[in-house]
């Protein structure tokens, strides 16, 4: 029997919150250690009508790990790869099956290293797993930014990240589920098995029960998104599941595609003296015969907050120095299966950054995995950079947070929106950074609030850009 524990708040307080930091609450919490063990706790939670929050890795910024009363489900127990078989549509494929609570992080070292715990696995993973040592290195393409999200987690919210521009978000590789619903039943779902007719879908669970009914009827907005139930005609029913934060079962088996890892990798970090020229390299480097595989902003705001970091806090003083005319950045990522493909790439970018008003001299270019892992670092600055400054400004106003946005805008509007945020934010008077996936038209802009007054103001000011 799977073991409920009741003390959370004096046992279990971490488990009370994510990344987020909002405070939460709860009765109970539970760490199943198989998918039986999850069917049993849901099916008793529900019997008794307990509400259940589902945990990953708690990496999460929206606070939806965060409980409030009832039950704690974390999977962080379920962190095990669990087989690997030759995909049946491509037999140069490899799919992985993995529980949901491993991390990305250490998901990532088991493709790389092939050191796992194969036991229990069948002959036919077994004799997979040394195809995958033979003729890799492969790879799983998502990458969002925190590497220790699990991989539950990534599903629950079909995460994306820098690399999602030229590869897609977590829904692109997932090639079944097993989903343990709220009464402890059990749907198997394998992509192109089970689909919609229209908008009507029928389910079968695992003791005979049919599930039917009706999608919703709005249309997807065709930019990136990962708001709302993915929904359309004649629908792969699997992702109904996909990005649907824990609220529809919860995920006990992932199946996911990997692909082969590319060869050359290369990353450019390029400054430009206004924002207006990293706009014209964005436009037209994304639609180049080469279109990078990552695309990055980041505005004066950004580095201005980077320069005063760096001179006043050592954490940041391994940054390199920014100079003052450097006003935008924009950094690149290549990939391709040779070094001379990806320098062929590299170089007709810098013929097109040249044209957009950059400068060869303030660039810089990484093609090795510890130069990669600096330019890596500037980006994770940001955020950091802004938390600091946020935890500084707490002293003062305790109950103080960033205002951070998330919202992807069609290729034709880019200029548009940023001109909406620099406008109304200037109007106001509040301090702000821009940066993010500009290759997707999805820019995070952080308000950066000294006051409560200046926190109303731009949840107001960000509930306008929204309409």
């Amino acid at each position: 029997m799977a073991t409920v524990y009741d003390s959370v708040a004096a046992d279990y307080p971490d488990f009370l919150r994510d990344e987020s930091r909002l405070p939460g609450a709860a009765d109970s919490i539970s760490f199943p250690e198989s998918e039986d063990d999850i069917r049993e706790i849901l099916a008793r939670m529900n019997a008794d009508g307990i509400p259940v929050t589902v945990q990953g890795a708690r990496t999460g910024i929206a606070g939806g790990a965060v409980p409030n009363g009832g039950h704690v489900l974390n999977t962080s127990r379920l962190n095990r790869m669990t087989g690997i078989s030759a995909t049946a549509d491509d037999p140069d494929g490899l799919t992985v099956t993995v529980q949901p609570g491993l991390l990305l992080a250490d998901f990532r070292e088991m493709l790389e290293s092939g050191n796992m715990d194969s036991s229990g696995w069948t002959t036919e993973s077994t004799g997979a797993l040394e195809k995958l040592k033979d003729s890799g290195p492969w790879f799983f393409p998502p990458d969002p930014t925190e590497t220790s999200a699990s991989l539950g987690g990534m599903v629950a919210s079909n995460a994306s990240g820098a690399c999602t521009f030229r590869y897609g978000p977590t829904r692109d590789y997932v090639h079944a589920l097993r989903i343990v619903l709220p009464d402890g039943s059990l749907l198997a779902l394998r992509r192109g098995e089970q689909t919609a007719k229209n908008r009507l879908f029928s389910l079968d669970t695992d003791d005979g029960r049919t599930i039917a009914g009706s999608l919703p009827l709005y249309d997807m907005p065709q930019v990136k998104n990962a708001a709302g139930y993915f929904a359309a005609d004649d629908m792969d029913m699997i992702d109904l599941f996909i990005g649907s934060e824990g609220t529809l079962g919860v995920v006990s088996s992932i199946e996911l595609r990997l692909v082969r890892q590319p060869t050359a990798v290369w990353g450019v970090s390029t400054f430009f003296p206004s924002e207006e020229c990293a706009l014209t390299f964005v436009r037209s480097v994304r639609t180049s015969a080469t279109p990078p595989v990552a695309l990055e902003f980041f505005d004066s705001h950004v580095l201005d907050l980077l320069r005063k970091q760096k001179a006043e806090n050592p954490a940041f003083g391994e940054l390199p120095l920014l100079p003052p005319e450097y006003d935008t950045a924009v950094y690149v990522e290549y990939h391709g299966n040779s070094e001379d493909e990806v320098t062929d790439a590299v170089m007709a970018m810098s013929e097109t950054m040249v044209e957009a008003g950059g400068n060869e001299d303030a660039t810089w270019i990484a093609n090795d995995p510890r130069e990669m892992a600096r330019l890596k670092a500037f980006r994770h600055a940001v955020p950091e950079a802004v938390n600091l400054l946020i935890d500084e400004r707490r002293k003062k106003e305790p109950e103080l947070t960033k205002l951070g946005t998330d919202m992807a805008v069609p290729d034709s509007e880019l200029q548009t929106v940023l001109d909406m945020y620099h406008s109304s934010l200037a109007d106001v008077g509040l301090d702000y950074v821009i940066f993010g996936h500009i290759g997707n038209n999805h820019v995070h802009v952080n308000i950066l609030p000294a006051t409560m007054k200046d926190y109303a103001t731009g949840k107001q000011l960000y509930m306008e850009w929204a309409q």
